[in-house]
């Protein structure tokens, strides 16, 4: 007899399927992925040099920079005490002569100007008269990119090697600085400016890519001949590069002691606006409005650009630069008007720097503890005496900088520790079947004979990281707090070992909290309004409020609540009223664009509001205020409100037709109702393939095409600990690509209880149970930048992620068409959904050509790139728009080879109608997962529950909106559209 489990998988077969994987893990080499931590994947010592991985071999991996020092430095290795020379102009080879030529550039007349928008290399010869450690500098000119915003990222390799991972994204930033000055719109408020980018020559140092070392990075060279090769894709100018002796930086003590001997300054101090600067290397850096009544210049209930950074200066290597004059030589101090309060009891780390140097070591990561308000924040010694600099007269930069180096240790232990954990939890899992059942007695001494000793380490090293990062942050926060409790947590389940398999998910739950810390640590924003520096001698001015101007402030600020401007009930009937459920730069952006092309051309005025939340739209349809236009909703919105009679049937409008074609027809389904579409597709989210490309490479495993190729590298990825990323609420592919439907062609049931659909849902459901994909996964993109997860189907949000905040992975991950299913011609069809934002026009407006003439304008291909071009420049590139128009789609700034493989998915884009009751197919789909996957019921009775469920839920609907009467009779029927085929309008736009 064989015993069978929930799952519906036998006990027998899953000890079969254990000893067949442990057999294979026992015979197979199983290299680690690149995102792995030095603990877990242990360094060999070797020699100088320390780098191990040659260029097209995968199979090898580099220690990390740290590593690779520490082995330098105790094999006695010393630091350079010359410097050497590459002139740019002409390498000694190159991947394209064409894109990588000698030209001239700013005065410059003998550099290398390498235009290549695709990956591409140049390599140099060169000699070294001595072995040492030496930096590396390039002197270097940005030129137009494909991407707004896009630093220059090097994959770095000497003599074919890369000698640490960091040397794969060593970044050159770009400048930019703030658009002056600062317009105003109709109600008086500051619009924030755009980046327009500063290109000039600049010398700068190779560093690593994620702020984790406060130092330029060092490179071992032995003596003799050597080569070195730049990979990368944004163009640039390149006019040499310099291997020059590593600059020591003093202590305080040791810098101050060597000052010149200078007569104290009579001059007064001055003081810099924060957000007067003179240039960032990221355009993400914003200013933003403060209204606490210190702040210069003050709001006056206005928005008034008037602070810099926040929540939006936090991420690595961020740098914002200011200029001043400096009126006598001599000695001065240095002050901040800082606000630190975005994160509860969290410090932020700053490297400064003046004329773009560090004066000294306490300022390569000056900590800026926690704070609920502005406070004045003088640099200064742990004593709390203010560290004086020697200036000299004229001209100087100051540079602040975000830098993680003091927290770097604490990350590489998390990320330790979560292997750890997650090695526990298969064990575990292994153990039970993944079923947790009460009525077993385990005796885990004999079964897993290590667990005790691997639990008791676990907890160890949450506690020891807990105290460090205390001892780093000054004092406790969530983080070091929530890994105090785990460990204590940890501990607990010791009291009785042979329960442990009981709380499995209890300590998968404390993994995934565990990850999440990251995140939390690498966020280090700080808020700045002004800049003091005055004499040494001399008192700073006031930095902080007195409690009477505070108390005055705020009831100014009460007040200026109750202006009016911004009341979306106050609508003027002489102009188009556009309500827009976005950030308040989207607004800004929209009004300036339609101010300056729109009006001219139509000459209808429009006055775009912003709309905190859709439930507005509701209640202002109860008070009878409503607005000629709404953009930016949901997709299931607009059938809401058409079955109610809110929104107008755009298809009755003339050019509708022309409209139409602009979009993929899989993208309209979700606006069809009843015979007519009530909205038009603004912004359109993708599901694609990510994928490491080092990582697959290790492992000799292919990118796969279907959902078979997928379970036939599960086994391959699990063997190592390794895991395949799906969102289980992303259903649509395995029923489209299944031919089955959601809904019969009358709209009025769901065709869910299909063959078809009794096939797709095995297939998603078994995934998960039978193949054993992750069900909760807090972060694929942490995973994803760890190796963990080197594969896996995800959207939008996840691309501009790795984009914009991963330069670290820059060439090592891709992107393909998603998985399909073969059909019996041998064609893989790859439908899927996505998600939509939508713009519609109101039943009530009195306007609704206008209406509509505005929206046909929205919509249009340039109108679009342009707006997706001015968001980008204001807010950088994690402000991608994913605009829905194809045509504006090609004249954003992606990546070619990206784009093609976007395009391509594009063909198979087709969501999900939206009906009357509809609602519930989402709810009871995701019920019946719930059923079949934790709940081990099988498939086909889960999903027959959900049919009955949803059947039930549309047949009220349909009864109360007249498609059905009283006694069951179908009055009228849906008629939903067909799509079918792919969209062929991508064709030519497909390179």
């Amino acid at each position: 007899m064989v015993f069978t489990t929930r799952s519906g998988m036998s006990r027998k077969r899953r000890i079969l399927l254990l000893l067949v994987s442990l057999l294979a893990a026992s015979v197979m080499p199983v290299p680690l992925p690149a995102g792995e931590s030095p603990a877990i994947a242990a360094e060999p010592k070797t020699g100088p040099p320390a780098g191990r991985q040659a260029a097209g071999d995968p199979s090898a991996i580099e220690p990390y920079y740290a590593s690779a020092l520490k082995a330098w430095q105790d094999q006695g290795v010393p630091d350079a005490t010359g410097a050497v020379t590459i002139r740019a102009a002409v390498p000694s080879a190159r991947s394209d002569a064409v894109s990588a030529a000698p030209g001239s550039m700013d005065g410059k007349p003998d550099v290398l100007l390498w235009k290549g928008a695709e990956a591409g290399w140049i390599e140099y010869r060169f000699d070294v008269p001595a072995a040492g450690l030496y930096e590396i500098h390039a002197s270097y000119r940005p030129l137009p990119g494909s991407g707004i915003g896009n630093p220059i990222v090097w994959d770095v390799a000497l003599d074919g090697k890369r000698p640490f991972r960091e040397a794969s994204s060593i970044t050159l930033y770009r400048e930019w600085t703030d658009a002056r000055p600062i317009v105003k719109n109709d109600d008086g408020d500051e619009v924030r400016p755009r980046s327009l980018e500063l290109a000039a020559w600049r010398a700068k140092p190779f560093i690593d890519s994620e702020g984790a070392y406060a130092e330029p990075l060092k490179w071992y060279l032995a003596a003799g001949a050597h080569t070195i090769r730049l990979s990368g894709r944004e163009p640039v100018a390149l006019e040499e590069l310099r291997l020059v002796p590593p600059q020591k930086i003093g202590t305080y003590a040791e810098v101050s002691g060597a000052y010149p001997s200078s007569a104290p300054v009579q001059a007064n101090g001055f003081t810099l606006q924060a957000e007067d600067l003179s240039f960032k290397n990221d355009t993400s850096i914003k200013l933003f409005s403060d209204t606490d009544p210190r702040t210069v210049p003050v709001a006056k209930g206005r928005i008034t650009y008037n602070t810099v950074g926040g929540r939006r200066w936090l991420y690595q290597n961020q740098e914002i630069t200011w200029t001043f004059d400096v009126p006598e030589t001599g000695k001065y101090k240095l002050a901040l008007r800082t606000l630190q309060n975005a994160i509860a009891q969290k410090a932020s780390f700053r490297r400064i720097s003046i004329d773009g140097k560090t004066p000294f070591r306490e300022l390569l990561d000056y900590r800026f503890p926690y704070s609920s308000d502005w406070k004045g924040t003088v640099l200064q010694s742990a004593d709390g005496k203010p560290y004086e600099f020697y200036l000299k007269k004229g001209r100087h930069e100051l540079s602040i900088a975000v830098n993680h180096a003091p927290i770097k240790p604490v990350l590489i232990g998390i990320d330790d520790l979560s292997g750890q954990l997650r090695r526990i939890e298969q064990d575990l899992r292994s153990l039970t079947g993944g079923l947790v059942d009460r009525n077993r007695t385990w005796k885990v001494a004999q079964e897993l004979p290590d667990l005790r000793e691997r639990l008791e380490k676990a907890a160890g090293t949450m506690s020891s990281l807990s105290a460090e990062l205390q001892r780093i942050n000054g004092g406790k926060d969530s983080v070091s707090q929530g890994l105090a409790t785990s460990a204590q947590d940890i501990r607990t389940l010791l009291e009785k070992l042979d329960d442990v398999p009981y709380y499995a998910d209890q300590i998968t739950s404390m993994n995934q909290k565990i990850s999440n810390f990251i995140d939390t640590l690498l966020q280090q924003p700080l808020q700045l309004d002004e800049i003091y520096i005055a004499p040494a001698e001399k008192k700073f001015p006031s930095m902080e409020a007195s409690w009477i101007s505070e108390a005055v402030g705020t009831v100014k600020n009460f007040f200026y609540s109750f202006e009016a401007r911004d009341s979306l009930s106050k609508l003027n009937d002489r102009v188009l009223n556009v309500w827009v459920q976005r950030g308040r730069d989207y607004v800004d952006q929209l009004q300036q664009l339609a101010d300056e092309q729109f009006t001219p051309e139509t000459g209808i005025k429009v006055k775009v509001n912003l709309l905190p939340t859709p439930q507005l739209l509701v209640m202002s349809n109860a008070a009878g205020v409503q607005p000629d236009v709404a953009l930016g909703l949901t997709q299931d919105l607009p059938v809401d409100y058409a079955i109610r009679g809110s929104v107008a049937d755009l298809s009755k409008f003339p050019g509708f037709e022309e409209v139409q074609k602009r979009f993929s027809p899989g993208s309209w389904l979700p606006f069809y109702y009843n015979g007519g579409y009530y909205a038009v597709p603004e912004t359109q989210s993708f599901l694609v393939l990510f994928y490491r490309k080092d990582i697959l490479q290790q492992l000799g495993l292919k990118v796969p095409q279907t959902w078979d190729d997928v379970k036939e590298m599960l086994p391959a990825l699990q063997r190592r600990s390794l895991n395949f990323y799906l969102n289980r609420n992303d259903y649509t592919p395995f029923f489209y690509q299944n031919r089955a439907d959601f809904f019969e062609p009358s709209g009025l049931k769901t065709s869910l209880d299909s063959p078809q659909s009794f096939k797709s849902f095995k297939l998603w459901t078994d995934l998960f149970t039978t193949y054993a994909v992750e069900r909760e996964v807090p972060s694929f993109y942490q995973h994803f930048r760890r190796g963990t997860m080197p594969i896996g189907v995800s959207d939008y949000n996840m691309y501009v992620q790795l984009a914009a905040a991963a330069p670290e992975l820059t060439g090592r991950w891709g992107i393909a068409e998603i998985p399909g299913v073969k059909q019996p011609d041998g064609t893989i069809e790859r439908w899927a959904g996505g998600g939509q934002r939508t713009g519609v026009i109101f039943e009530a407006s009195k306007k609704k050509d206008q209406a509509w003439a505005f929206l046909k304008w929205w919509v249009s291909a340039d109108v679009q790139a342009r707006y997706g071009n001015d968001i980008e420049a204001v807010n950088g590139p994690a402000f991608r728009w994913n605009t829905s128009n194809v045509e504006a789609f090609v004249k954003l700034p992606w990546r070619p080879e990206d784009a093609r493989v976007i395009l391509e998915q594009w063909r198979w884009y087709k969501d999900v109608p939206n009906l009357p009751g509809g609602y519930f197919l989402e709810r009871e789909l995701k019920n019946a997962w719930l059923r079949s996957v934790v709940d081990g019921m099988n498939y086909r009775s889960s999903l027959e529950t959900a049919v009955l469920d949803v059947n039930r839920e549309l047949r009220r609907k349909q009864q109360e909106f007249g498609f059905v009467d009283a006694g069951g009779a179908v009055v009228k029927t849906l008629r939903l559209p067909e799509v079918s085929k792919p969209w062929e309008g991508v064709d030519a736009y497909v390179r």
